[in-house]
């Protein structure tokens, strides 16, 4: 029996096959979409029915030091630096980061992209705080925390903030930059500074393994969604196209 993911991807080839001039960039944000909500799903499942515990504990344990579950692995800077890296997925650098961009965008004239940001930054909190309560997950109580938390644990609010802001940032310095090269940079550089703060999240104790993949599926797929609407309005003329340089202004309208 085939899994509604089969379904999908079948889908997905007939539409491909009737539409071979189909933009490749929704196309692939959809997919994104697809795969994220597929392995928030998957990932949900098994902490809810408690099968997860055992996959959480070994990675979580594995960086600790042996018989020492108070101590993570490495010397004490490598600590000192996780600290660091988790508070650029902090929500006052994510605000701070979100509303410079902000003012930068609307006083270059791109207020559909100053959209955009907002967007991912209100909407990827509002949905994080409601997975939380939905799961009511408590935290890991299996070794020390090395920093202090305040909330649940279900998904990580500071893997998916980051994921969420890191790459909608990313996407538009894609859209106002025409080099190849910049676009793989700007992406890649986004998704590294995901991956470093959901890291650093399991590293200090703060957060299951699970909790982080959890974060950075359900980010992935609400920047993909705001990327997405985004291209909807543009297709229908609401949103100016995107321009050929970084430093070129959109005209005025």
């Amino acid at each position: 029996m085939q899994t509604w993911w089969e379904h999908f991807r079948a889908a997905a080839h007939r539409l491909y096959a009737k539409s071979p001039g189909i933009e490749a960039v929704p196309l692939a944000l959809v997919f994104t979409i697809a795969a994220g909500v597929w392995v928030f799903i998957e990932i949900a499942d098994e902490v809810i029915e408690g099968e997860s515990r055992a996959f959480d504990e070994w990675l979580m344990l594995s960086l600790r030091s042996p018989g020492d579950n108070a101590n993570p692995l490495g010397p004490a800077w490598l600590e000192e630096t996780a600290r660091d890296v988790t508070a650029m997925g902090s929500t006052f650098a994510l605000v701070f980061i979100s509303l410079v961009v902000f003012f930068w965008l609307v006083m270059t004239k791109r207020p559909h992209a100053a959209l955009l940001l907002s967007i991912a930054l209100i909407g990827g909190a509002l949905l994080n705080n409601a997975l939380k309560f939905l799961f009511d997950r408590p935290r890991p109580d299996l070794v020390a925390h090395g920093t202090e938390v305040f909330t649940l644990s279900f998904p990580s609010s500071h893997a998916m903030l980051s994921a969420t802001i890191y790459l909608t940032l990313g996407v538009m310095v894609m859209r106002y930059s025409s080099a190849l090269r910049l676009k793989v940079y700007a992406m890649s550089v986004a998704v590294l500074l995901a991956v470093m703060v959901g890291v650093s999240r399991v590293y200090l104790g703060v957060h299951w393994p699970t909790d982080v993949i959890a974060g950075w599926a359900v980010g992935a797929v609400w920047a993909s969604a705001c990327w997405l609407f985004i291209l909807w309005l543009q297709r229908r003329g609401q949103v100016e196209k995107s321009p050929v340089t970084p430093l070129e202004p959109a005209p005025d309208s």
